[in-house]
């Protein structure tokens, strides 16, 4: 009864010697048709920079904490990067969604959305509208680039801008506009121009 058992042992060992030889050469095999495909995220990789997911001609909502709409993004074309959250977006729109305040619209040519930082960085001819109401005098700000925090309604750029209040405009360089406060600094050596009084 010895030999047999010891035959049976035997075979069992080599069987599983064999199996276990095949699970390692497919998980090679696996981990290999990744980083030939450009997918680094195999032992010792990173998350690869590859977009997850491209959407055309989008458009979504950003709400409050209280459920509210906060503002509205959309654009030509949105291509998303898992690795650090980021969406690119061109052609972008932007329009705050403010009760108490009056809306906002601004365009770009791109938009790069950080949505871990809540902060949307506009580039190439970037245009802000505001209309004007009963209180407000309609406003437009033009520049190059600008950062925006959505959670705290503050626009912001380092580069010239060019506004219009009203009939008057402004040429600086820098700016911090905040839409919670409905107040803006300008920085910089800047012009002011008013219209002229109009006679009674």
């Amino acid at each position: 009864m010895a030999p047999a058992n010891y035959k049976r042992t035997a075979h069992r060992w080599r069987l599983l010697a064999l199996m276990l030889t095949a699970v390692f050469c497919a998980f090679g095999s696996f981990w290999l048709v990744q980083v030939m495909q450009g997918d680094d995220r195999g032992p010792g990789g990173g998350m690869s920079d590859a977009p997850d997911y491209i959407v055309e001609n989008f458009s979504w909502v950003r709400m409050s904490e209280t459920g509210q709409p906060r503002y509205v993004i959309s654009g030509e074309r949105l291509t998303h990067r898992p690795a650090d959250n980021t969406s690119l977006v061109d052609k972008p729109v932007v329009q705050s969604l403010s009760a108490e305040h009056p809306p906002m619209t601004m365009t770009a040519e791109r938009a790069l959305v950080n949505q871990n930082q809540n902060q949307i960085d506009l580039t190439g001819s970037v245009d802000i509208q505001r209309p004007g109401n009963a209180k407000t005098q309609p406003l437009r700000i033009r520049t190059d680039a600008l950062t925006v925090l959505t959670d705290e309604e503050i626009a912001k750029t380092r580069l010239p801008v060019h506004m219009t209040l009203g009939g008057a405009t402004s040429d600086a360089v820098g700016m911090v506009a905040n839409n919670a406060t409905q107040q803006i600094e300008l920085g910089g050596r800047g012009r002011l121009t008013y219209p002229p009084r109009q006679k009674h």
